[in-house]
């Protein structure tokens, strides 16, 4: 892990330095959130673009101290297509069909530069077990990097919670990396917990300025790559259920959140006030208190996911198992995946 100090402090250092340049470029182009609807937990207008810090710090600090190979090649380039579409959703909003599009070139860019999906293991089969995907690999693939790149946004509504659990959620995978020597995907993922974190003095309550989609939608890329690169690339070695504890927290909000508006006859792009943070705030819990209790939760996951990283396929998928039934219980209780009478927008 000495590997990853000097980057992770370096890409915090031009995250934070390039912060407030963001909020003043964000302001002077008009990339600014207006509270108009009663989901906005913040009620004055404020600066977008801060993901442009963290695209900055990860960019550079990935070319000076990661192999410019084909790898890294292509995860820079999707997530700089990935950067452009959230940049100007933060000037003039896209459309989600726009915005799709984006996020399918950039995953097959990923895919061309061998960043893809070709096996998972068989936690049915004997430990140790893989699935060749064959012909699904790319579909499977792209399936993945689009879910992921929108999972991260879709929890980004308080200040400093998608900053936070991109944080959390890169230093997860940057010590499973290290159980297994993978330099590449340490660094790297370090540089990414580095970028959030020189973010976070900004961005957590009261913030100065949001990440945007051009935060959001940026490291939602950068996690999906990481995950193929670090975890699902070696299967023989990691269970394929280790990324998605690790992204638990926005992967099971917005899984919650598609089946909550399928059931009440919702279109699954309509927002509402469903999302896990929601039904903490109407708990009574303030939005430092309701945040923290997310990191926790996403510490959580993270801490289950090394434990069993290094388990077979067949120990880590009953894990798993035991963590999505707890899961599962635990929002219908809050009523996250029916959504609870008398809500109104859920």
């Amino acid at each position: 892990m000495e590997n990853a100090l000097v980057p992770f402090v370096i890409s915090a250092v031009i995250s934070f330095f390039m912060t407030p340049i963001a909020k003043k470029l964000a302001v002077k182009i008009g990339a600014v959130d207006i509270p108009k609807d009663e989901r906005r937990v913040h009620n004055k207008p404020m600066p977008l673009l801060g993901g442009l810090a963290i695209y900055i710090a990860v960019i550079i600090t990935s070319l000076l101290f990661l192999p410019k190979d084909r790898t890294l090649i292509s995860i820079i380039v999707g997530g700089s297509i990935i950067f452009v579409s959230g940049f100007f959703d933060d000037i003039k909003e896209l459309s989600p069909k726009g915005k799709l599009i984006f996020q399918l070139v950039a995953a097959i860019v990923l895919i061309l530069g061998d960043v893809k999906i070709d096996a998972i293991t068989n936690p049915l089969d004997r430990p140790g077990a893989v699935l060749s995907l064959g012909i699904f690999a790319v579909p499977i693939t792209i399936f993945w990097v689009v879910g992921i790149t929108n999972t991260l946004n879709l929890i980004d509504g308080l200040d400093g919670l998608a900053a936070g659990v991109a944080m959390i959620a890169s230093l997860s995978f940057s010590l499973v990396a290290n159980k297994f020597n993978y330099i590449p995907v340490i660094i790297m993922s370090a540089i990414v917990a580095g970028a959030c974190t020189g973010f976070l003095p900004y961005n957590f309550n009261p913030a100065k300025i949001f990440m945007g989609d051009t935060g959001a939608l940026f490291l939602g890329f950068i996690m999906a790559a990481l995950s193929i690169e670090g975890v699902m690339k070696s299967v023989a070695t990691i269970a394929v259920v280790v990324p998605i504890i690790i992204l638990g927290v926005p992967i099971f909000d917005t899984t919650f959140a598609i089946f909550r508006r399928l059931l009440n006859g919702k279109s699954i792009a309509e927002a509402d006030k469903g999302h896990l943070h929601h039904r903490l705030l109407k708990l009574g819990f303030s939005q430092r208190k309701t945040v923290l209790i997310l990191y926790s939760i996403s510490a959580i996951f993270g801490i289950i996911a090394i434990f069993i990283s290094d388990a077979n396929s067949n120990r880590a998928f009953y894990v798993a198992v035991i963590v999505f039934l707890i899961t599962v219980i635990l929002a219908s209780k809050m009523g996250l995946i029916t959504g609870r009478k008398g809500d109104k927008n859920e």
